[in-house]
This record gives C-alpha cells, sequence and structure tokens, in this order.
C-alpha cells in the first residue's frame, strides 16, 4: 500500500486545506482510535496535545470528537512540548498520544504526530494500518460507549519535573546567565521554568505566542535573535528550541552557533569517558557531517547512519540498544530520559559539561572541524520524477566516482515538500563546488 496521508513524521500541510482539515483530523483520529481501541471494553485513552499555532483549536477539536466517536477518552494537555506527549502517553497509561504541531514550520502549517503506548512514534507498519482504516468505514462505537474528554492542567509540572530529574544530582546552575528561545512555541512556559527552577539567570524570549509568531524570526532555525541576546547581556549561553521543542540550537558567549552535530559529539564523548554511552555508538542520519564521523572514530565511538528523520533514528537506537542519537538539524534523543527528541534536556546536558568543567560555552560547542558541505534543495513539478531520469543518474554516477575516497554525495527526496536534497560533502572546496552545481543542475534540467 502506498502511503498519502503520512510523511516522514506524521500528517502535515497548511491549515484548513487537505490534509490538514477538520474533517481529515476526525476521520483519521476515528481510524487510530479504531486501531488502538482493539476491543469493547472501557478505560481506552488518548492524550492530546499541541504547540501554539491558532489552527491547533481547530485540529485539537476535530480530533477529540473523531476519537470519542470510537469510545476513547481524550485528556487535553493544552501547549506542551512534543516529547511531554511521548512521556505522558506512557506515564498515563494512554493507548496512543498525539501531538499537532507542524514543528520548525511556519504559522499556517501544521500536522499530527501519534505516538503509541511506549511513548515511542509510531512505525511504518502501524501509520500504513491506520491509513487503511481511513480509507475505508470506520466502526463508530455505541452511544452508550461515547468516550469522555477533560483537560488537565498538571501536564507542565510533570514535564518540568521529570526536565529537572535529568540534571545532575546535586548540580546546580547557579551564577550562568542563559538565553532561552523558546520560538513563541510550545515550550514558553516550560524550559524558562526549568531553568529557573535549577537557579540560572534567565533571559526569555520568544515566549510571547499569539498564534501567529510561532517560529517567526525566533527559534532553532532563526537563532539570530538569541544571538543578538547573548551579546546584549553578555549571557553565557544561548539555547534556541523550535516551535514544538524536539530540537536545539546551541549560542556560545561569543554568538557563533553550534549544531546538533556538535551537540552530539560532546555528548557521545562525555558518556563514553563515564561509560554511560550504550553499544560504544552513536546514531546519526546520512545528512550528519563526515567530519562527526571522522572524529568519533578518534574517539573509539562508531557512528551508524539512518534515513532522515528522527524516527528512524530510534528504530536504530532500539534495534541496536543504543542510548544516543540525532539528527544535525538539531533533534536529539537520548532514551534514558526521552522517547524522542528533547532540545530542552539537551540543552542541560550542555549546561551539565559546563558546570562540571568549568568552561565556557565556546569551549564545549566545537569538538570538532566539519568537513566543507553544500547542500542545495531544487524544486520539481507535481508527477515529475527527475532521480528516475537517465541523464540525473548519469551525472550521480560521475560525481560518486569524482568523489571517492575524497568525500560523500547524498541525494534524497523530500519527505514534506517537492524538493529535491543534493548535499555534497568534500574538503576540496573546489570538487566540492563543481560536483555540488553539476548535479543539483542536471536534476533542473528534469525536474
Amino acid at each position: 500500500m502506498t502511503r498519502h496521508l503520512f510523511g516522514t513524521d506524521g500528517v502535515r500541510g497548511t491549515a484548513n486545506t487537505y490534509p490538514m482539515t477538520a474533517e481529515t483530523a476526525l476521520r483519521l483520529a476515528a481510524a487510530a482510535g479504531r486501531f488502538f481501541r482493539r476491543d469493547a471494553s472501557p478505560g481506552h485513552r488518548v492524550v492530546i496535545g499541541k504547540d501554539t499555532r491558532r489552527s491547533g483549536y481547530m485540529i485539537e477539536n476535530a480530533l477529540t470528537a473523531g476519537f470519542l466517536s470510537t469510545g476513547m477518552d481524550v485528556v487535553l494537555l493544552g501547549p506542551v512540548p512534543t516529547p511531554a506527549v511521548g512521556m505522558l502517553t506512557h506515564s498515563m497509561r494512554a493507548d496512543v498520544g498525539v501531538m499537532v504541531t507542524a514543528s520548525h514550520n511556519p504559522h499556517h502549517d501544521n500536522g499530527i504526530k501519534f505516538f503509541g503506548p511506549d511513548g515511542y512514534k509510531l512505525s511504518d507498519a502501524a501509520e500504513m494500518e491506520i491509513e487503511a482504516l481511513f480509507a475505508g468505514d470506520v466502526d463508530l462505537c455505541l452511544p452508550e460507549n461515547i468516550g469522555r474528554a477533560n483537560r488537565i492542567e498538571s501536564a507542565i509540572g510533570r514535564y518540568v519535573e521529570a526536565a529537572k530529574a535529568t540534571f545532575p544530582t546535586g548540580k546546580r546552575l547557579d551564577g550562568l546567565k542563559v538565553v532561552i528561545d523558546c520560538a513563541n512555541g510550545a515550550a514558553y512556559r516550560t524550559a524558562p521554568e526549568v531553568l529557573w527552577e535549577l537557579g540560572a539567570e534567565v533571559i526569555a524570549i520568544g515566549v510571547q505566542p499569539n498564534g501567529y509568531n510561532i517560529n517567526k524570526g525566533v527559534g532553532s532555525t532563526a537563532p539570530q535573535a538569541a544571538v543578538d541576546a547573548v551579546l546584549q547581556h553578555g549571557a553565557d549561553i544561548g539555547i534556541c528550541l523550535d516551535g514544538d521543542a524536539d530540537r536545539i540550537a546551541i549560542i556560545d558567549e561569543k554568538g557563533h552557533i553550534a549544531d546538533g552535530d556538535q551537540l552530539m559529539g560532546l555528548i557521545a564523548a562525555r558518556w563514553a569517558k563515564s561509560g554511560e554511552l550504550r553499544g560504544g555508538a552513536l546514531v546519526a542520519t546520512v545528512m550528519s557531517n563526515l567530519g562527526l564521523e571522522r572524529w568519533l572514530g578518534g574517539q573509539g565511538i562508531d557512528l551508524h547512519r539512518t534515513d532522515v528523520g528522527d524516527r528512524y533514528v530510534v528504530d536504530a537506537m532500539r534495534q541496536g540498544g543504543f542510548n544516543l542519537g540525532g539528527e544535525q538539524s538539531g533533534h536529539i534523543v537520548m532514551s534514558d530520559y526521552a522517547t524522542t527528541g528533547d532540545g530542552l534536556l539537551a540543552g542541560l546536558q550542555f549546561l551539565a559539561a559546563m558546570v562540571e568543567t568549568g568552561h565556557r560555552s565556546s569551549e564545549l560547542s566545537n569538538v570538532f572541524s566539519p568537513c566543507p558541505q553544500v547542500l542545495k534543495n531544487v524544486r520539481f513539478s507535481e508527477g515529475m520524477a527527475p532521480l528516475e531520469v537517465a541523464s540525473v543518474q548519469s551525472a550521480i554516477q560521475d560525481a560518486e566516482a569524482s568523489l571517492l575516497g575524497k568525500g560523500r554525495l547524498l541525494i534524497r527526496k523530500s519527505g514534506t515538500e517537492p524538493l529535491i536534497r543534493v548535499m555534497v560533502e568534500a574538503e576540496d572546496e573546489t570538487l566540492l563546488n563543481e560536483v555540488a552545481e553539476t548535479v543539483s543542475q542536471a536534476v533542473k534540467d528534469a525536474a
């Protein structure tokens, strides 16, 4: 069966346009409710969280109606980070969890992410079964079995306490001035509170959501606001989250930005030294820099690569028994603490390193020298398949031959947009740019 609804990370699109309409959300929730509620017994439960988009109200209510119609009780969490939904799905013994978010995308987009009863994102197989139910006729429950919905106020407090518990026992952030940029998103209350309760002097930006300003000029995909705040206030560090707080970027005291690869390298090395890195390996995607792989090898740490998407990183971690993984984009997954990427928890690991070593953030945020990298995005027309065109395949083969032993080429189709992503890494910048331009032009000609 071909997937039409689900992409690399749930269902996503422009709000009030298929598939992100109230009608689709209701039907999708009914299908998911039928999938998870396999018997008529009472007590089946779903938890629903959301970020701060205006359209979240519409999607949340439609999902609620769909789940109720199949006999599921609904617990509404309100605006909470995506990792909080994974945590609460498991701790509240729910059958399924749902996060309404389009992550780092602008306000006019929205999305739906599902979590299983173990708090992990659903497998491809489970999503395909739900999509099959969505395409058919969903059996609704009897009137006397319609579910109930209630909103709880304790979700934020539960997550705050869980986040603080990941910080080293007996350690505090006293004396550290921390800029936290919450992207006007889901962590606008939780992240500043956690940092303040741990003793930091907190300068919070991106904490005034109005339904339309999520990720707008703030957050991990627009870190300049945090850079400016760090320099203006003489802060020791800046932590940038995205709209649903599952990714991070670090700003050092000099205003330099560190990506997820640098943070993963730091955590992996520290955990390996303390004996906490299970399997002696880090799991990352094919997008992580070649420089990270080489540096980890020098530390005696293996790098296992997966397809793009934190869900695939988590799958590989679970299958291999590893406890650290993530993406260059800033999704950092630490399975000892969370079931999915958690920007705040990753930031706490960096702060713990500062506290325990006494080093400044600039001394910890550049653990390896990245291999020069070029990423080009080529848009293609609907119905076209440029990667199947003979001229493109020939250009790819020639490029791979020229890079043999000198770098690498990665070409992939975006899971959320009609884009072909061309990524090239090589120490020789002339070769790097030539290969990137030749391959991307071949794709353009075929698109």
